[in-house]
C-alpha cells in the first residue's frame, strides 16, 4: 500500500528573500516570496514560517496565497533583519496539476545577506534563492 502513494517531487517553485527599496520607509527592506517559475498555475498555497536557533525562536507564522499564476510571484512577508541572524524555515504546500506538493525551504542562519545576492527568476531585484 505505502508503493501506491505518490509524492510528487517539487521543481521550478521557489523561495526567495530579496532586498528592495521601501519608499515609505526610504531604506532597504527583506522580503520573502514564492516564485513560480513553471507553466502552472499554483493553487491554494500554505505557507508556514519560522526563525530559529537553539533555544531562540520566533512565532510561527502562516500565510494563503489562493493562486500564483505561471511565470508570476508574490509576496509571502517582511523578514527583519534580526531574524536573518536565524536559520528561517519555510514550508510551502500547494496545489498543481490535481496533486498536492509540498516542500521545505531552508536559509541557514546568517547566509541572506547582501554578499550572496543573485538576480532573481522572474523578478527585477536581486536577492537570496531557495530552490
Amino acid at each position: 500500500m505505502k508503493k501506491d502513494i505518490e509524492i510528487p517531487k517539487v521543481s521550478g517553485v521557489y523561495v526567495a528573500i530579496a532586498h528592495e527599496w521601501n519608499e515609505e520607509f526610504l531604506g532597504k527592506n527583506w522580503n520573502a516570496y514564492i516564485i513560480n517559475d513553471t507553466d502552472q498555475p499554483i493553487e491554494t498555497c500554505l505557507i508556514v514560517s519560522k526563525g530559529y536557533d537553539g533555544e531562540t525562536k520566533t512565532a510561527t507564522f502562516r500565510y494563503l496565497i489562493e493562486k500564483v499564476e505561471p511565470k508570476e510571484y508574490a509576496k509571502i512577508e517582511l523578514v527583519q533583519e534580526e531574524v536573518l541572524k536565524l536559520t528561517n524555515e519555510f514550508y510551502v504546500t500547494f496545489f498543481a496539476e490535481g496533486k498536492l506538493f509540498e516542500k521545505k525551504y531552508i536559509f541557514r542562519k546568517n547566509t541572506v545577506n547582501e554578499h550572496v545576492m543573485i538576480p532573481l527568476p522572474l523578478m527585477d531585484v536581486e536577492g537570496v534563492l531557495c530552490k
